[in-house]
Order: structure tokens, then C-alpha cells, then sequence
């Protein structure tokens, strides 16, 4: 039989609980983005609750898992699925079971990309890596647990009223994403390449799989509980590939430029040491920075002819421009 807890124990408990909220909250309200407070705590709060209620497991995985989906991030991929779902002329609430699945498909990724095998890293998101905290077999279990999450939590976009077909085709669309050929193709393609000289176009296909494959479906999905038509889905999926390879272009370049682990969120200068394929590697810091230009401008160019009313994304994409971390 359990041992009864003491009425100061569950204070604690309650205490404990009420903190986790509270970070949360001040997390949401230093969003990036300026006006997405309200959407960036809508999710927040989304996320945790969905964790706390049905993300739990024995000898510790649950623990592992929420601590990998919950670690202090921007949460760029959910803020674009619920401003997809706006820019469309959807209700964003709708979509938030769509963000919570696209946001643990993506912590998915960075705990399997940090393993060992894969990047090594020690760092995540300015604090230690999963299989650093938990060791490499959760770190590996946690990853597979959150990756099954994210379509249990997909299947729950019934519950805001989306009609089945198009939950079925979230559910497709979201596997592909997340599949051999696309985001775990990607990882395939980057430790492969790994230690040798990578042509530019090897580096645009692994970071197209990787990165502009999820950033993709994040606007797909979003177009998707917003009701719109199929034209409109296709438009923002490749819309969103070209924001996803920007964004990790980037990434790169702040992964040469960046001077500490606070500001980059993981040590600085990992990827020359591992000898990783990037894009400024291949083409130089200046023509890098160039395309990630080019390709920010054909975004806005996208969404503005496909978006009912896209002020909201197009800030999403005006922040991502900017971001310096």
C-alpha cells in the first residue's frame, strides 16, 4: 500500500506544480515574437497539461520525456502551426493539438540528433541534453516515447472539430515529415556526410529534410485545422520548407559567430569540431547569409498571395529573420 502523503506534502507538491505553471507562463510572455503572448501561453499550457495527464512511464522514461519537450525554447514550429491556422481565417485554438504533436515530433529530433552516435552534443537549449541528464538508453527511449506521443496527440484535433479526413491527412502529412525521406532522412544524410567536404547542394538536402521538412508541415497543419483548401495546404508546406531552410542557415551561422553557450543555447563552434556539413561551410559566410535573405523573401512573397489575412505569420517570419539566437 502506498504511504499516505501529509497535508505538507501535497502543499509541497502544490507549490511544486504551481512554479512548473508559473515558469511556464514567464516563458510564454518573453516570447520572441511580440504579440504572440497570447498564443505562445495558449500552447504553454497546452503542452504541460498534456504531459502531466498521459506522457507519464516506469523507471523514469516519462520523467526524461517531459524534460526533453519541456526545456526552454522559442517554440517556433507550434507559433507557426497556430498563425498558419490565423492566416488562413481559422480560430489558432483549433490547431493546438497540431502544435503540441509538430513541437514532440521536434524534441523528438534534438534528443536523438544530441546521442553520441548521432552529434554528441552536451548541450541543449542552455542546459544538459537528455541522455546527459538521463543517460544514452532514455536518452534513445525518451526520443522514440515522444515521437508515439505526438500522433496520439494529433488524434485528438477531432476534439476541436476538425473533420476526420483532414485528420487523416494531418496524420499523413506529419508522418512524412518526420520519415525516412524526410526529417529522419536528414539525419541519416548528416551523419554520412559527417568529417568530409559537402558540396551545397548536399547541405540544402539535409537541411530541407531536416529542418524545411517539419517547418513545412507546421504551416500545412495549420492551413489544414483553419479549413483551408488543398492548394493552399501545398502552398504553405513549401512556403514553410523555404522558411525551414533560412532558419537553419542561420543556425549555422550562428553556430560559427555565437561566443557562449547562453547565448547559443549549446556550445558554440560544435559543428566545425564535429566536422558537420553546413551551408556557410560550402558556399562561404556571405553568400550564405544571401540566400537566407532570398529565401525569407520568397516566404513573405508566398504567403501574402495565399493568405487571407497573413500579418501575423509574416511577423513570425520578420522575427525569424532577425533572431540572433
Amino acid at each position: 500500500m502506498a504511504a499516505r502523503r501529509s497535508s505538507g506534502g501535497r502543499s509541497a507538491s502544490a507549490a511544486r506544480t504551481s512554479a512548473r505553471r508559473g515558469a511556464s507562463s514567464q516563458r510564454a510572455s518573453r516570447s520572441f515574437v511580440p504579440g504572440f503572448e497570447p498564443l505562445a501561453l495558449a500552447f504553454e499550457q497546452r503542452l504541460a497539461r498534456a504531459l502531466r495527464e498521459r506522457a507519464d512511464g516506469p523507471a523514469r522514461v516519462g520523467q526524461a520525456l517531459r524534460y526533453a519537450a519541456l526545456s526552454p525554447g522559442k517554440r517556433v514550429r507550434p507559433l507557426l502551426v497556430l498563425a498558419a491556422c490565423d492566416a488562413v481565417g481559422g480560430l489558432w485554438k483549433r490547431a493546438l493539438p497540431a502544435a503540441v504533436a509538430v513541437e514532440c515530433v521536434h524534441a523528438f529530433s534534438l534528443v536523438h540528433d544530441d546521442l553520441p552516435a548521432m552529434d554528441d552534443d552536451d548541450y541543449r537549449r542552455g542546459r544538459l541534453t537528455t541522455h546527459k541528464k538521463f543517460g544514452d538508453a532514455l536518452g534513445v527511449l525518451a526520443g522514440d516515447a515522444l515521437l508515439a506521443f505526438a500522433f496520439e496527440e494529433l488524434s485528438r484535433l477531432p476534439g476541436e472539430g476538425i473533420p476526420a479526413p483532414r485528420v487523416v491527412e494531418a496524420v499523413r502529412r506529419l508522418a512524412h515529415a518526420a520519415g525516412a525521406l524526410q526529417l529522419v532522412g536528414g539525419q541519416a544524410l548528416d551523419v554520412a556526410a559527417e568529417g568530409k567536404k559537402a558540396s551545397a547542394r548536399l547541405v540544402r538536402d539535409i537541411h530541407e529534410r531536416k529542418t524545411g521538412a517539419l517547418f513545412g508541415v507546421s504551416l500545412a497543419l495549420g492551413a489544414i485545422a483553419g479549413d483551408a483548401d488543398a492548394r493552399t495546404v501545398e502552398a504553405l508546406d513549401e512556403a514553410g520548407r523555404m522558411a525551414g531552410l533560412a532558419f537553419q542557415i542561420q543556425d549555422d551561422l550562428l553556430n560559427v559567430s555565437a561566443r557562449s553557450l547562453r547565448t547559443l543555447g549549446k556550445r558554440p563552434g560544435t559543428d566545425a569540431a564535429r566536422g558537420k556539413a553546413t551551408y556557410p561551410a560550402a558556399v562561404g559566410e556571405s553568400r550564405a547569409r544571401r540566400d537566407a535573405v532570398e529565401l525569407l523573401r520568397s516566404v513573405r512573397s508566398a504567403l501574402v498571395r495565399r493568405c487571407a489575412r497573413p500579418a501575423l505569420l509574416l511577423a513570425l517570419v520578420e522575427a525569424l529573420a532577425k533572431r540572433e539566437r
